[in-house]
C-alpha cells in the first residue's frame, strides 16, 4: 500500500487528508468519495507516524492474534460442540451455545466470526480456512471431512481426542523436566553466590601470603572478577545472542532446518523430540486414514503437525513418494527417520492389506518409548547433575584448600 496527502480547499481555508490507497488514481477517487472540498495537488508520502500507531493500536486491540489458539479451552469448545451435534441440534444455535461457554477471548472472536459467515451462507470449512494459522490445517481437514461424509459431531469428537492427546503428552512432558530444570536452576544459583560472595573472603589471604597460586585457584578468581565486574555486560550479551538467534531461527529457513536437525542429536532432548513428533505423525496418519481420509491429504495432514523442520522435510518424502506410484513403506524408507523394526511392520501391513491395524501397533510402539523415557527423564538426568554437582564441589575444594595447605606447610 502507498499514503497520499492531498490538499484541498474548502471556502477559504487549505487542509491535508492522508489517504491509503494502491496507486495515485485510486486515491483521487476515494478523495472525492469523501467530498471534503476541492482538490489543489496530491504527494505521494512516507508512512505517517500516527497511521502507524493507529494500525499498531487497532492490531493490538484484536483479540484474533497471530499464533495457534490455546489446547484446554479449544479442546472445551470442541467437546461442547460434539455433544450438541451428536443431540441434533442445528449447527448455528449448537455454535452459539459454545462460544457463550468459553471464555478465551481468541477463540470466541474466531467463532463467532465463523457463526456470521455459517448464518450468511458459508460452510464451516470455507469460514474456518481464514483461521487456518490459529486453528491448524488438522481442524480445517476434519471440519471438511465432517461436511463432506454427514458425520460432523464425529469428526469434531475425533479432532478433540487428538489434541486432547498431543496435549497430554505436552504436560507430560513438562512435569517430567520439572524437577531437573529445578536443580539445574538452584546449583547455577548456589555456584553463583559462592564465586562471588565466598572466593573474594580468601583473595586477600592468599595474596596477603605471596604463593604462587596453582590453577584451580586462578581459575575461581578469574571467574569471580568475570562475574562481579562483567557480570551485567555477560548477562546483557547472552540477552541479545539469544534474541539474535531466536529471530534467525524464525526468520531463515535453513537456520531453522539445521538447529532443528542438530536437536535430535542432543542427549535426552533428540529422542524426546523424536519420540514426540514421530508417534504424533503416525497417530494423526491413523485417524484421518481411517475416518475415510484420501492417503495423501492425511499424509500432508498429519506432517502438518510436527513441529521439527528437519522432521517435516523428511516426512514430506512419504506424500512425494505415493504421487510418484511408490509403496507406502517405500516412501517410509526415504524419509531415513524409521529404524528397521517399524519398517518391517509397515511392509507387513502393506503386504497382508491390513495397514491400518499395523499402523495402530505403530502408533502404540511409539507412544510406549515416549512415555517410558518422559518417565525416566529424572533417572537419565541424574547422572549428569550428580557430575556437575562433583565438579563444582571439587573446583571450590582445590581452589580453596590447596593454598591453604601450602601455607600450613610454609608455616610448619
Amino acid at each position: 500500500m502507498k499514503y497520499f496527502r492531498i490538499r484541498y480547499k474548502q471556502g477559504k481555508n487549505r487542509y491535508f487528508e492522508t489517504i491509503e490507497a494502491q496507486n495515485r488514481l485510486e486515491a483521487l477517487k476515494l478523495f472525492s468519495q469523501k467530498s471534503l472540498g476541492v482538490m489543489q495537488n496530491i504527494d505521494e508520502i512516507a508512512q505517517p507516524l500516527s497511521m502507524r500507531f493507529r494500525k499498531f493500536q487497532q492490531k493490538w486491540d484484536d483479540p484474533i492474534k497471530a499464533r495457534v489458539v490455546k489446547d484446554e479451552p479449544y479442546i472445551a469448545l470442541l467437546e461442547q460442540l460434539y455433544v450438541m451435534l451428536d443431540a441434533g441440534i442445528p449447527i448455528n444455535n449448537a455454535m452459539e451455545q459454545a462460544i457463550s461457554g468459553t471464555e478465551d477471548a481468541m477463540l470466541k472472536a474466531i467463532f463467532q466470526e465463523i457463526l456470521d459467515d455459517i448464518e450468511s451462507g458459508q460452510s464451516l470449512t470455507e469460514s474456518a480456512r481464514k483461521y487456518t494459522l490459529q486453528l491448524g490445517t488438522l481442524s480445517i481437514s476434519m471440519f471438511d471431512l465432517g461436511e463432506k461424509t454427514g458425520s460432523l459431531s464425529n469428526s469434531i469428537r475425533r479432532l478433540a481426542d487428538i489434541i486432547q492427546e498431543i496435549y497430554d503428552n505436552r504436560v507430560k512432558f513438562k512435569k517430567a523436566t520439572r524437577y531437573p530444570l529445578f536443580i539445574i536452576v538452584a546449583m547455577g544459583i548456589a555456584f553463583t553466590v559462592v564465586i562471588t560472595f565466598v572466593v573474594p573472603q580468601f583473595e586477600d589471604l592468599f595474596r596477603s601470603a605471596k604463593l604462587e597460586l596453582p590453577f584451580p585457584t586462578k581459575f575461581l578468581l578469574w571467574l569471580e572478577n568475570a562475574i562481579v565486574h562483567y557480570g551485567p555486560y555477560i548477562l546483557g550479551g547472552a540477552i541479545v545472542v539469544s534474541a539474535l538467534f531466536a529471530r534467525l531461527y524464525k526468520n531463515s529457513l535453513s537456520m531453522r532446518l539445521k538447529t532443528d536437525k542438530a536437536l535430535l542429536r542432543i542427549y535426552i532432548v533428540g529422542q524426546v523430540t523424536y519420540f514426540a513428533m514421530i508417534g504424533r505423525f503416525i497417530y494423526i496418519f491413523d485417524v484421518l486414514t481411517a475416518a475415510g481420509i484420501p492417503i495423501i491429504d492425511a499424509l500432508r495432514t498429519a506432517n502438518g503437525i510436527v513441529d521439527n523442520l528437519y522432521m517435516h522435510t523428511q516426512l514430506e518424502k512419504v506424500a512425494n513418494a505415493i504421487e510418484e506410484g511408490k509403496t507406502l513403506h517405500q516412501g517410509f524408507v526415504e524419509t531415513e527417520l524409521f529404524e528397521a523394526m517399524p519398517l518391517q511392520m509397515l511392509k507387513a501391513g502393506e503386504q497382508s492389506g491390513s495397514i491400518g491395524a499395523m499402523l495402530e501397533k505403530l502408533t502404540k510402539l511409539f507412544k510406549s518409548k515416549y512415555d517410558y523415557i518422559v518417565d525416566n527423564v529424572a533417572t537419565m538426568i541424574e547422572p549428569i547433575l550428580i557430575a556437575a554437582i562433583a565438579g563444582f564441589v571439587l573446583l571450590l575444594a582445590l581452589g580453596i584448600f590447596l593454598p591453604m595447605w601450602s601455607m600450613v606447610e610454609i608455616a610448619g
